[in-house]
Protein backbone atom coordinates (compact mmCIF):
# COMPACT_ATOMS: atom_id res chain seq x y z
CA UNK A 1 0.00 0.00 0.00
CA UNK A 2 1.40 3.08 -1.08
CA UNK A 3 -0.34 5.05 1.52
CA UNK A 4 0.81 8.62 -0.32
CA UNK A 5 -1.59 8.32 -2.93
CA UNK A 6 -5.51 8.85 -3.35
CA UNK A 7 -7.48 6.02 -3.63
CA UNK A 8 -11.22 5.19 -4.40
CA UNK A 9 -13.42 1.97 -4.41
CA UNK A 10 -17.07 1.03 -4.29
CA UNK A 11 -17.69 1.15 -0.56
CA UNK A 12 -21.49 -0.39 -0.74
CA UNK A 13 -22.93 -4.17 -1.96
CA UNK A 14 -22.87 -5.53 -5.39
CA UNK A 15 -24.32 -3.70 -7.44
CA UNK A 16 -27.21 -3.76 -9.07
CA UNK A 17 -28.89 -1.52 -6.39
CA UNK A 18 -30.79 1.47 -5.68
CA UNK A 19 -27.80 3.69 -4.64
CA UNK A 20 -23.98 2.38 -4.57
CA UNK A 21 -21.67 4.89 -2.51
CA UNK A 22 -17.93 5.04 -3.73
CA UNK A 23 -15.50 6.85 -1.44
CA UNK A 24 -12.31 9.18 -2.76
CA UNK A 25 -9.75 9.57 0.11
CA UNK A 26 -6.17 11.26 0.19
CA UNK A 27 -4.66 14.46 -0.95
CA UNK A 28 -6.10 14.72 -4.63
CA UNK A 29 -9.29 13.62 -3.29
CA UNK A 30 -10.69 17.48 -3.71
CA UNK A 31 -9.06 17.39 -6.51
CA UNK A 32 -11.00 14.33 -7.98
CA UNK A 33 -14.28 15.67 -6.77
CA UNK A 34 -13.66 18.84 -8.59
CA UNK A 35 -12.94 16.89 -12.13
CA UNK A 36 -16.26 15.17 -12.14
CA UNK A 37 -18.13 17.75 -10.45
CA UNK A 38 -16.59 21.11 -11.78
CA UNK A 39 -16.23 22.12 -8.11
CA UNK A 40 -15.54 21.15 -4.30
CA UNK A 41 -19.02 21.35 -2.46
CA UNK A 42 -19.40 22.79 0.96
CA UNK A 43 -17.95 20.41 3.90
CA UNK A 44 -20.56 18.12 5.19
CA UNK A 45 -23.41 18.93 3.04
CA UNK A 46 -24.99 17.24 0.84
CA UNK A 47 -24.56 18.53 -2.73
CA UNK A 48 -26.80 17.31 -5.59
CA UNK A 49 -24.11 17.38 -8.99
CA UNK A 50 -23.56 15.83 -12.44
CA UNK A 51 -20.67 13.64 -12.46
CA UNK A 52 -19.27 13.75 -16.06
CA UNK A 53 -15.93 12.09 -17.74
CA UNK A 54 -13.10 14.57 -16.97
CA UNK A 55 -11.97 15.63 -20.45
CA UNK A 56 -14.72 14.63 -23.06
CA UNK A 57 -17.13 15.93 -20.54
CA UNK A 58 -19.69 13.06 -21.01
CA UNK A 59 -22.23 13.10 -18.30
CA UNK A 60 -21.82 9.71 -16.12
CA UNK A 61 -24.72 9.85 -13.71
CA UNK A 62 -26.39 12.56 -11.53
CA UNK A 63 -25.18 11.79 -7.51
CA UNK A 64 -24.83 13.29 -4.07
CA UNK A 65 -21.15 14.33 -3.32
CA UNK A 66 -20.30 14.72 0.23
CA UNK A 67 -17.53 16.36 0.74
CA UNK A 68 -14.99 15.69 4.37
CA UNK A 69 -11.97 17.52 4.67
CA UNK A 70 -8.99 15.77 7.02
CA UNK A 71 -8.16 15.41 9.11
CA UNK A 72 -11.70 16.00 10.19
CA UNK A 73 -12.85 12.82 8.57
CA UNK A 74 -13.63 8.65 9.16
CA UNK A 75 -9.69 8.36 7.32
CA UNK A 76 -8.06 11.33 8.69
CA UNK A 77 -7.47 12.03 5.02
CA UNK A 78 -9.42 14.27 2.51
CA UNK A 79 -12.47 12.31 1.86
CA UNK A 80 -15.41 12.34 -0.69
CA UNK A 81 -18.39 10.37 -0.90
CA UNK A 82 -20.25 10.02 -4.25
CA UNK A 83 -23.65 8.72 -3.70
CA UNK A 84 -24.66 7.62 -7.10
CA UNK A 85 -27.40 5.15 -8.59
CA UNK A 86 -26.17 1.70 -8.48
CA UNK A 87 -26.18 0.22 -11.94
CA UNK A 88 -22.97 -1.64 -12.67
CA UNK A 89 -22.62 1.14 -15.77
CA UNK A 90 -23.26 3.92 -13.70
CA UNK A 91 -20.14 2.40 -11.21
CA UNK A 92 -18.02 1.16 -14.05
CA UNK A 93 -18.21 4.60 -15.30
CA UNK A 94 -17.44 6.68 -12.29
CA UNK A 95 -14.53 4.06 -11.20
CA UNK A 96 -13.40 4.64 -14.93
CA UNK A 97 -13.18 8.93 -14.87
CA UNK A 98 -11.76 8.73 -11.38
CA UNK A 99 -8.86 6.22 -12.72
CA UNK A 100 -7.95 9.35 -15.17
CA UNK A 101 -7.47 11.74 -12.17
CA UNK A 102 -3.72 12.01 -11.58
CA UNK A 103 -2.51 11.14 -8.22
CA UNK A 104 -6.04 8.80 -7.79
CA UNK A 105 -6.01 4.32 -7.81
CA UNK A 106 -8.16 1.87 -6.94
CA UNK A 107 -7.82 1.31 -3.66
CA UNK A 108 -6.66 -2.28 -1.74
CA UNK A 109 -8.31 -4.28 -0.02
CA UNK A 110 -8.88 -2.64 3.43
CA UNK A 111 -6.78 0.35 2.26
CA UNK A 112 -9.54 3.03 3.56
CA UNK A 113 -9.82 1.28 7.26
CA UNK A 114 -5.85 1.22 7.33
CA UNK A 115 -5.36 4.69 6.99
CA UNK A 116 -7.82 5.77 9.57
CA UNK A 117 -5.60 3.11 11.86
CA UNK A 118 -2.56 5.25 10.40
CA UNK A 119 -4.09 8.65 10.90
CA UNK A 120 -5.46 7.68 14.68
CA UNK A 121 -8.87 7.63 13.94
CA UNK A 122 -8.99 3.79 15.22
CA UNK A 123 -7.05 1.55 17.18
CA UNK A 124 -6.58 -2.14 16.14
CA UNK A 125 -9.44 -3.79 18.44
CA UNK A 126 -11.66 -0.80 16.67
CA UNK A 127 -10.38 -2.30 13.45
CA UNK A 128 -11.10 -5.91 14.33
CA UNK A 129 -14.54 -4.44 15.63
CA UNK A 130 -15.27 -2.80 12.24
CA UNK A 131 -14.59 -6.47 10.69
CA UNK A 132 -16.59 -8.24 13.21
CA UNK A 133 -19.61 -5.82 12.87
CA UNK A 134 -19.11 -6.29 8.86
CA UNK A 135 -19.06 -10.07 9.61
CA UNK A 136 -21.73 -10.47 12.41
CA UNK A 137 -24.79 -12.84 11.83
CA UNK A 138 -26.69 -12.32 14.55
CA UNK A 139 -27.85 -9.43 16.95
CA UNK A 140 -25.08 -10.53 19.98
CA UNK A 141 -22.38 -10.82 17.15
CA UNK A 142 -23.17 -7.66 15.93
CA UNK A 143 -23.50 -6.09 19.83
CA UNK A 144 -20.66 -7.37 20.73
CA UNK A 145 -18.73 -5.96 17.87
CA UNK A 146 -20.41 -2.38 17.71
CA UNK A 147 -19.17 -2.55 21.42
CA UNK A 148 -15.65 -3.19 20.31
CA UNK A 149 -15.98 -0.12 17.48
CA UNK A 150 -17.19 2.27 19.86
CA UNK A 151 -13.42 1.38 22.04
CA UNK A 152 -14.88 -1.14 24.88
CA UNK A 153 -11.58 -3.05 25.16
CA UNK A 154 -9.07 -0.44 23.21
CA UNK A 155 -10.73 2.21 26.02
CA UNK A 156 -9.45 -0.45 28.74
CA UNK A 157 -6.36 -1.48 27.38
CA UNK A 158 -5.39 2.80 27.15
CA UNK A 159 -6.63 3.14 30.98
CA UNK A 160 -4.19 0.33 31.60
CA UNK A 161 -1.25 1.71 29.86
CA UNK A 162 -1.62 4.68 31.96
CA UNK A 163 -1.87 3.44 35.00
CA UNK A 164 1.05 1.23 33.60
CA UNK A 165 3.31 4.54 32.69
CA UNK A 166 1.92 6.49 36.31
CA UNK A 167 3.97 2.97 37.92
CA UNK A 168 6.99 2.90 35.80
CA UNK A 169 7.57 6.67 36.10
CA UNK A 170 7.91 6.19 39.65
CA UNK A 171 10.13 3.04 39.28
CA UNK A 172 12.48 5.18 36.24
CA UNK A 173 12.40 7.98 38.53
CA UNK A 174 14.00 6.06 41.61
CA UNK A 175 16.68 4.88 39.35
CA UNK A 176 17.38 7.42 37.20
CA UNK A 177 17.00 10.46 39.39
CA UNK A 178 17.01 9.41 43.08
CA UNK A 179 19.34 12.65 43.50
CA UNK A 180 17.17 15.23 42.80
CA UNK A 181 15.22 17.11 45.56
CA UNK A 182 11.75 16.79 44.17
CA UNK A 183 12.06 12.63 44.11
CA UNK A 184 10.72 10.86 46.83
CA UNK A 185 13.26 8.43 48.14
CA UNK A 186 10.80 5.56 48.22
CA UNK A 187 8.62 4.88 44.92
CA UNK A 188 9.16 1.13 44.31
CA UNK A 189 6.66 0.48 46.90
CA UNK A 190 3.80 2.47 45.45
CA UNK A 191 4.74 1.21 42.07
CA UNK A 192 4.19 -2.17 42.87
CA UNK A 193 1.14 -1.62 44.51
CA UNK A 194 -0.53 -0.09 41.81
CA UNK A 195 1.07 -2.84 39.26
CA UNK A 196 -0.94 -5.44 41.68
CA UNK A 197 -3.77 -3.77 41.42
CA UNK A 198 -3.38 -3.73 37.47
CA UNK A 199 -2.38 -7.24 37.29
CA UNK A 200 -5.10 -8.64 39.16
CA UNK A 201 -7.71 -6.27 37.02
CA UNK A 202 -6.64 -7.84 33.33
CA UNK A 203 -6.39 -11.70 35.15
CA UNK A 204 -10.18 -11.19 36.17
CA UNK A 205 -10.68 -9.66 32.50
CA UNK A 206 -9.36 -13.10 30.77
CA UNK A 207 -11.45 -15.42 33.55
CA UNK A 208 -14.93 -14.89 31.07
CA UNK A 209 -14.55 -18.72 29.74
CA UNK A 210 -13.13 -17.20 26.46
CA UNK A 211 -17.26 -16.14 26.02
CA UNK A 212 -16.12 -13.21 23.55
CA UNK A 213 -14.46 -15.89 21.16
CA UNK A 214 -17.36 -18.48 21.46
CA UNK A 215 -19.87 -15.56 20.48
CA UNK A 216 -17.57 -14.76 17.44
CA UNK A 217 -17.50 -18.58 16.30
CA UNK A 218 -20.94 -19.24 17.51
CA UNK A 219 -22.38 -22.89 18.87
CA UNK A 220 -21.34 -25.74 16.66
CA UNK A 221 -23.43 -28.51 16.82
CA UNK A 222 -23.16 -31.85 15.19
CA UNK A 223 -25.52 -34.18 13.85
CA UNK A 224 -24.57 -37.66 14.21
CA UNK A 225 -26.09 -41.40 13.88
CA UNK A 226 -25.83 -43.92 11.94
CA UNK A 227 -26.90 -44.20 8.26
CA UNK A 228 -30.77 -43.27 7.61
CA UNK A 229 -31.56 -42.77 11.05
CA UNK A 230 -32.92 -38.84 9.56
CA UNK A 231 -29.97 -36.71 10.19
CA UNK A 232 -30.30 -34.44 7.11
CA UNK A 233 -34.61 -34.30 7.35
CA UNK A 234 -33.84 -33.12 10.82
CA UNK A 235 -31.47 -30.74 9.58
CA UNK A 236 -34.12 -29.48 6.60
CA UNK A 237 -36.73 -29.25 9.47
CA UNK A 238 -35.10 -27.31 12.20
CA UNK A 239 -33.38 -24.49 9.14
CA UNK A 240 -36.67 -25.13 7.16
CA UNK A 241 -34.64 -25.39 3.57
CA UNK A 242 -33.67 -28.15 1.49
CA UNK A 243 -29.90 -27.49 2.63
CA UNK A 244 -28.82 -30.87 2.68
CA UNK A 245 -30.21 -34.24 0.26
CA UNK A 246 -32.48 -36.67 1.60
CA UNK A 247 -32.40 -40.14 0.65
CA UNK A 248 -33.62 -43.27 1.47
CA UNK A 249 -30.44 -44.80 0.52
CA UNK A 250 -27.87 -45.38 3.20
CA UNK A 251 -24.61 -43.75 2.83
CA UNK A 252 -26.36 -40.47 0.81
CA UNK A 253 -24.33 -37.91 2.99
CA UNK A 254 -20.68 -38.26 2.53
CA UNK A 255 -19.22 -34.79 3.29
CA UNK A 256 -20.35 -32.39 6.16
CA UNK A 257 -23.08 -29.70 5.68
CA UNK A 258 -22.53 -26.81 7.00
CA UNK A 259 -25.63 -24.33 8.04
CA UNK A 260 -25.44 -21.19 9.71
CA UNK A 261 -28.50 -20.15 12.11
CA UNK A 262 -29.88 -17.49 14.42
CA UNK A 263 -31.66 -18.94 16.93
CA UNK A 264 -32.85 -15.94 19.39
CA UNK A 265 -29.54 -13.63 18.71
CA UNK A 266 -27.40 -16.55 19.13
CA UNK A 267 -25.04 -17.70 16.65
CA UNK A 268 -25.38 -21.62 15.95
CA UNK A 269 -24.13 -23.71 13.34
CA UNK A 270 -25.63 -27.17 12.39
CA UNK A 271 -23.07 -29.60 10.97
CA UNK A 272 -25.13 -32.78 8.87
CA UNK A 273 -22.46 -35.52 9.16
CA UNK A 274 -22.06 -38.92 7.39
CA UNK A 275 -23.94 -42.05 9.22
CA UNK A 276 -21.41 -44.07 10.98
CA UNK A 277 -21.12 -47.35 9.96
CA UNK A 278 -18.19 -49.72 8.62
CA UNK A 279 -18.38 -49.99 4.72
CA UNK A 280 -16.03 -51.21 2.08
CA UNK A 281 -16.46 -47.44 0.37
CA UNK A 282 -13.56 -45.40 0.24
CA UNK A 283 -15.55 -42.26 -0.36
CA UNK A 284 -18.24 -43.23 2.43
CA UNK A 285 -15.03 -44.21 4.64
CA UNK A 286 -13.81 -40.57 4.21
CA UNK A 287 -17.21 -39.17 4.97
CA UNK A 288 -17.54 -41.34 8.42
CA UNK A 289 -13.83 -40.32 9.26
CA UNK A 290 -15.13 -36.95 8.81
CA UNK A 291 -18.29 -36.98 10.41
CA UNK A 292 -16.46 -38.21 13.67
CA UNK A 293 -13.72 -35.95 13.67
CA UNK A 294 -16.39 -33.23 13.36
CA UNK A 295 -18.94 -34.75 15.86
CA UNK A 296 -15.61 -35.06 18.21
CA UNK A 297 -14.54 -31.33 18.08
CA UNK A 298 -18.21 -29.96 18.49
CA UNK A 299 -19.76 -28.01 21.46
CA UNK A 300 -22.49 -30.23 21.40
CA UNK A 301 -24.03 -33.58 19.19
CA UNK A 302 -27.67 -34.53 18.53
CA UNK A 303 -27.06 -38.11 18.62
CA UNK A 304 -29.81 -39.33 16.43
CA UNK A 305 -31.65 -42.63 16.06
CA UNK A 306 -34.12 -44.19 13.97
CA UNK A 307 -37.26 -44.58 16.46
CA UNK A 308 -38.75 -47.38 14.35
CA UNK A 309 -35.35 -49.45 14.62
CA UNK A 310 -33.30 -50.60 16.93
CA UNK A 311 -31.21 -48.11 19.24
CA UNK A 312 -27.64 -47.64 18.92
CA UNK A 313 -25.59 -45.78 21.63
CA UNK A 314 -23.20 -42.85 20.77
CA UNK A 315 -19.78 -43.22 20.48
CA UNK A 316 -17.95 -43.37 24.02
CA UNK A 317 -15.68 -39.86 23.20
CA UNK A 318 -19.20 -37.76 22.20
CA UNK A 319 -21.62 -39.11 24.76
CA UNK A 320 -20.76 -36.77 27.54
CA UNK A 321 -21.80 -34.00 25.09
CA UNK A 322 -24.89 -35.65 23.04
CA UNK A 323 -28.42 -35.47 23.18
CA UNK A 324 -30.32 -37.99 22.21
CA UNK A 325 -32.97 -37.44 19.15
CA UNK A 326 -35.57 -39.86 18.28
CA UNK A 327 -36.70 -39.80 14.85
CA UNK A 328 -39.83 -40.90 12.04
CA UNK A 329 -41.70 -40.67 15.80
CA UNK A 330 -44.77 -40.91 13.41
CA UNK A 331 -44.22 -43.85 11.63
CA UNK A 332 -42.88 -45.49 15.29
CA UNK A 333 -46.05 -45.09 17.76
CA UNK A 334 -43.45 -46.19 20.38
CA UNK A 335 -41.35 -43.90 22.82
CA UNK A 336 -39.20 -46.37 24.93
CA UNK A 337 -36.04 -45.23 26.46
CA UNK A 338 -33.38 -43.94 23.83
CA UNK A 339 -30.07 -44.06 24.25
CA UNK A 340 -28.82 -42.72 27.79
CA UNK A 341 -27.04 -39.46 27.74
CA UNK A 342 -24.93 -37.25 30.68
CA UNK A 343 -27.04 -34.06 30.14
CA UNK A 344 -30.55 -36.39 30.06
CA UNK A 345 -31.94 -34.18 27.15
CA UNK A 346 -33.84 -36.76 24.70
CA UNK A 347 -36.22 -35.69 22.32
CA UNK A 348 -38.96 -37.37 20.12
CA UNK A 349 -39.42 -35.85 16.73
CA UNK A 350 -41.06 -36.34 12.97
CA UNK A 351 -39.74 -34.52 10.07
CA UNK A 352 -42.81 -34.86 8.73
CA UNK A 353 -45.45 -33.72 11.05
CA UNK A 354 -42.69 -31.45 12.76
CA UNK A 355 -43.83 -32.65 16.30
CA UNK A 356 -41.01 -32.09 19.13
CA UNK A 357 -38.97 -30.08 17.12
CA UNK A 358 -39.81 -26.89 18.45
CA UNK A 359 -38.57 -27.90 21.85
CA UNK A 360 -35.24 -29.41 19.91
CA UNK A 361 -34.68 -25.90 18.69
CA UNK A 362 -35.59 -23.96 22.37
CA UNK A 363 -33.36 -26.18 23.87
CA UNK A 364 -30.62 -25.33 21.11
CA UNK A 365 -31.07 -21.47 21.66
CA UNK A 366 -31.14 -22.57 25.81
CA UNK A 367 -27.84 -24.12 24.97
CA UNK A 368 -26.08 -21.37 22.56
CA UNK A 369 -27.43 -18.58 25.21
CA UNK A 370 -25.51 -20.63 28.16
CA UNK A 371 -22.37 -20.79 25.81
CA UNK A 372 -21.73 -17.00 25.31
CA UNK A 373 -24.18 -15.29 27.51
CA UNK A 374 -26.41 -12.91 27.12
CA UNK A 375 -24.91 -10.02 29.44
CA UNK A 376 -22.54 -7.27 28.60
CA UNK A 377 -20.56 -7.61 25.85
CA UNK A 378 -17.50 -9.72 26.30
CA UNK A 379 -13.87 -7.51 27.12
CA UNK A 380 -11.63 -10.17 25.11
CA UNK A 381 -13.31 -11.91 22.00
CA UNK A 382 -9.95 -12.87 19.51
CA UNK A 383 -7.39 -14.88 20.59
CA UNK A 384 -4.74 -12.13 20.00
CA UNK A 385 -6.11 -9.88 22.26
CA UNK A 386 -5.88 -13.08 24.94
CA UNK A 387 -2.43 -13.76 24.07
CA UNK A 388 -1.64 -10.18 24.36
CA UNK A 389 -3.08 -9.56 27.44
CA UNK A 390 -1.36 -12.70 29.02
CA UNK A 391 1.91 -11.84 27.92
CA UNK A 392 1.33 -8.78 29.99
CA UNK A 393 0.27 -10.61 33.06
CA UNK A 394 2.83 -12.61 32.26
CA UNK A 395 5.31 -9.78 32.72
CA UNK A 396 3.58 -8.33 35.30
CA UNK A 397 4.26 -11.42 37.32
CA UNK A 398 7.84 -11.42 36.76
CA UNK A 399 8.13 -7.53 37.69
CA UNK A 400 5.88 -8.18 41.39
CA UNK A 401 8.86 -11.69 42.04
CA UNK A 402 11.93 -9.48 41.43
CA UNK A 403 13.52 -9.25 44.97
CA UNK A 404 14.06 -5.84 46.90
CA UNK A 405 16.78 -3.95 45.19
CA UNK A 406 16.66 -4.79 41.52
CA UNK A 407 14.93 -2.36 40.22
CA UNK A 408 15.89 -2.05 37.14
CA UNK A 409 14.90 -5.24 36.45
CA UNK A 410 11.46 -4.19 37.71
CA UNK A 411 11.24 -1.73 35.06
CA UNK A 412 12.51 -3.70 32.49
CA UNK A 413 9.61 -5.95 32.92
CA UNK A 414 7.40 -3.24 32.86
CA UNK A 415 8.65 -1.50 29.79
CA UNK A 416 7.73 -5.74 28.39
CA UNK A 417 4.24 -4.73 29.86
CA UNK A 418 3.55 -1.62 28.06
CA UNK A 419 4.95 -3.23 24.82
CA UNK A 420 2.49 -6.16 24.98
CA UNK A 421 -0.10 -3.51 25.60
CA UNK A 422 0.99 -1.44 22.81
CA UNK A 423 0.92 -4.28 20.33
CA UNK A 424 -2.27 -4.97 21.47
CA UNK A 425 -4.16 -1.57 20.66
CA UNK A 426 -1.37 -0.69 17.72
CA UNK A 427 0.79 1.45 19.35
CA UNK A 428 4.24 1.45 21.35
CA UNK A 429 5.34 4.91 22.76
CA UNK A 430 8.24 4.57 24.47
CA UNK A 431 8.45 9.10 25.50
CA UNK A 432 5.18 8.80 27.81
CA UNK A 433 7.26 7.73 30.45
CA UNK A 434 9.64 10.50 30.30
CA UNK A 435 6.68 13.02 29.94
CA UNK A 436 5.23 11.53 33.12
CA UNK A 437 8.54 12.00 34.64
CA UNK A 438 9.22 15.87 33.65
CA UNK A 439 5.29 16.26 34.16
CA UNK A 440 5.56 15.18 37.83
CA UNK A 441 8.06 16.07 39.36
CA UNK A 442 9.52 19.11 37.45
CA UNK A 443 13.62 17.39 36.82
CA UNK A 444 15.85 19.82 35.48
CA UNK A 445 14.06 23.15 37.00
Amino acid sequence: MRLGDTIFALSSGRPPAAIAVIRVAGPQAGAAVAALTGSVPKPRHATLATLRTPGSGEAIDQAVVLWFPGPASETGDDTAELQVHGGRAVIAGVLAALGTVPGCRPAEPGEFTRRAFRNGKLDLTRVEGLADLIAADTGAQRRQALSHLRGFLGDRVEGWRRRLIEAQALVEAGIDFSDEADVPAELLGPALAQVRMLRDEIVQALADGRRGERLRDGLVVAIAGPPNAGKSSLLNRIVRREAAIVSPVPGTTRDVVEVHLDLGGHPVTLLDTAGLRDTDDPVEQEGVRRARERAAAADLVLWVRDATAQSEFPPTDILGRAWTVATKIDLSGVREAAAPDVAGRQFWTSAVTGEGLRELVAALQAAAEAVVGAGEPALVTRARHRAALEETVAALDRALAEPAGRDELVAEELRLTGRALGRLVGRVDVEDVLDVIFRDFCIGK
